[in-house]
Formats: C-alpha cells, structure tokens, sequence
C-alpha cells in the first residue's frame, strides 16, 4: 500500500530545510521498501503571491488526500501588512480546523551533546525530557464573536473569545494521559481557573477523564507558576497538557531549554485514523518543526533542518506505525551530533560548523 505524504515547504527556509527532509525520506524508504509517494503544494506567502491565498483549494484537497502533510515553515516580514484574512498564518489555522488536526505534541528534550547550548544552567536542564500537549483547534484563537468594531465615536474594540466544550476538553485529556502511559505516568494540566471560567471547566473535565487513568498521577498548575517552574525545575514535567493559548507560550518556552528552537519537531494529531491493509497503524497528521521561517538566513545554506528530520521521524512512529525507522533516523542524528558537526544556531568552538545540505547529507548517509 502506498503512503502519500503532501510537502508543504512554504516562506524563508521552508524549501531548504523540506529538501532535507525529502533526502531522509527516499532514504528510508528505499532502506526498508516502504511505498512512499511524495506530493508538494505551496502554502503560506508564496501561495498568496501566486492565488491570492495562503491555502489555495488544491492545496488543501492535496492534505485532505494524503495520509501526512510535512510542513515546513509559512511567515515573513513582507507580508505582515496583509490583512489578517489573507496572512500566511491563516494557513495553517485552516490546516488545523478543516483536518481536525487538535492535538499538538511538542517534545522538549535535552540532548546531550548540546547540553551547553541551553541559556540555563547544566544541573537545571540535564536530563529534561517535556511532551507538550496543546489543544490546537479550540480556545482563543478559533471561538467568536471576534474581530475590531468602532462605536459611533470612533472608539475601536478588539474582541477574542476563549470558549471550551466538555468533549473538546476530553478527548485532548485522554491524549495526555495515553502519552503519559508510555512515558513516565505524570500528567500536569495546565490552566487559570482561579480567573477563567472557560478554564474552570477544563481543570474539572481534565479530573473526571482522569478516573479512567488511575495509573497516571495528575496534578493541576496556574500558567503564570508553570512557566516559573519551568525554568526553575523543568525536571519535575512529565506530560504537560494545556489550551491553545496557554500551550503556544509553554511550548516555546520549553523549546528553548534545550538550547535551540531549531532541533524541536511538532505533531499535529487529528481524529481520523490512519488505516493499512485493514489495520489501524495511527492518526492523520501534519508534521512540522516549531521554529519559523526565518527568512533572514533564507537561500543561504545556514538553515538546521534537524527539527524537521525529527518531524518525519515523529510522522514514522505516530501515523504510519513505523518505530523502526523513527529511531534509525534519531539515531543517525545522535551520532552526527556526537561527531561534533553543528549547523550555525548550535555551534560552539571546537565543533565541525556544516551548512543545511551537508547536515541533511550526514544524516542520511548514518541511515544508510
């Protein structure tokens, strides 16, 4: 059975770092004789350069037909005069709403070659190892009324509405605690219910689903005190679950304990399943690194496109239920990290500094 994979490179260093990532997957497809067939579409600004839209229609039918979307990055300075309608962003809210796409996973995990690289202290961040799971499509960013009206004087208003339902509360719960189950069995929901009420239900909800995981510990935190803790003794996470809003800025901030953005990957899980010669091997998702498009480094061969290698590594275990070829690829990372190459956000003296084909190079080749 052929799996189809739809590539969204995107805006800035989406094109370098897909072609990375495109390298990584004929490799492992021809390693282990995998059927996979691979289609790219644009999306973000150059999309709205060539149709006016930041997700054209066949784009977004390219995603609704493939099993996993790889995207790799939509943004850029250029357009941030568009009207909001038509940003590259709306692109991936589209992604994320018309697919479903409502759990996002972002690892945070140190590695120990780059242990160095982290802004924090050794003994703080040795040994971090954080899932982040974001509900990604409720809360603030998708719930109305929203928009900027003007009153008769001229006074203008902006209007956000965060709103959550019991079963959108649920069924991102139970990612958590099944994520839980495989790891280290803890669970922190993260919330403001001593202020919101919408985040009320979600700490109450969050406590009923926890009757069906007795095995997993759940303990409940404010946002303000975890992104404290979180630099203060991340190594008290395990499993952190939280809203769109809340887990945008958690994540991030967890990213960046481990020293680079660039080395973090992203999976966004929808509810439809993933289906192989009549077995069900995992959930349609779209796979992409949480950094952005940084298009001051752009067409200049100075882009990491390890974060997006970790992405199809992700895209291996949760969708096509391929765990063999997730960790050969994290493996061939480790050893060309422990050889001492580093693409320019993670070089330090003494180490090997390549650009983002000879990291994408070295990688495949320890595949290989």
């Amino acid at each position: 059975m052929t799996e189809k994979i739809a590539v969204f490179p995107g805006d800035g260093i989406g094109e370098e770092i897909a072609e990375e990532a495109i390298k990584i997957l004929d490799v492992v497809n021809h390693k282990y004789g995998f059927s996979i067939e691979i289609e790219k579409a644009l999306v973000g600004g150059v999309a709205y350069e060539k149709c006016g839209n930041p997700l054209p229609d066949d784009t977004l039918q390219l995603a609704i037909d493939s099993d996993a979307i790889l995207l790799a990055a939509v943004g850029g300075p250029q357009w941030e005069s568009l009207d909001y309608s038509v940003r590259p962003e709306r692109a991936l809210l589209g992604l994320r709403a018309k697919l479903d796409l409502f759990a996002n996973l972002r690892p945070a995990k140190i590695d120990p070659a780059l242990i160095d690289s982290s802004t924090l202290k050794r003994e703080v961040v040795e040994g971090i190892d954080i899932m982040v799971v974001r509900e990604l499509v409720g809360g603030i960013y998708f719930g109305e009324p929203k928009g900027v009206t003007k009153n008769k004087d001229g006074v203008e208003k902006g209007i956000n509405t965060l709103v959550y339902t019991t079963p959108e509360i649920e069924r991102i719960a139970r990612v958590a605690f099944e994520m839980a189950q495989i790891r280290n069995k803890r669970v922190c929901s993260v919330d403001k219910a001593n202020v919101l009420e919408s985040t009320e239900l979600w700490r109450r909800v969050v406590t009923e689903v926890h009757n069906d995981y007795k095995d997993v510990d759940l303990s409940h935190m404010y946002v303000d005190n975890c992104a404290m803790q979180l630099v203060r003794y991340p190594r008290q996470f395990d499993v952190i679950v939280t809203t769109n809003l809340f887990g945008d800025i958690l994540s991030d901030e967890a990213a960046m304990l481990t020293g680079s953005i660039g080395m973090l990957p992203s999976a966004s899980l929808g509810s439809e399943k993933h289906i192989r010669d009549n077995l069900d091997y995992g959930y349609k998702g779209m796979y992409e690194p949480v950094h952005g498009s940084a298009p001051d480094i752009a067409d200049q061969n100075k882009a990491n496109p390890i974060a997006i290698i970790l992405s199809v590594a992700m895209m291996m275990k949760y969708t096509f239920g391929y765990p063999d070829a997730a960790k050969d690829i994290e493996d061939a990372i480790q050893n060309v990290l422990n050889g001492g190459y580093r693409t320019q956000d993670i070089y330090t003296k003494g180490m090997k500094q390549v650009g983002t084909k000879e990291m994408g190079q070295l990688i495949a080749s320890s595949i290989k």
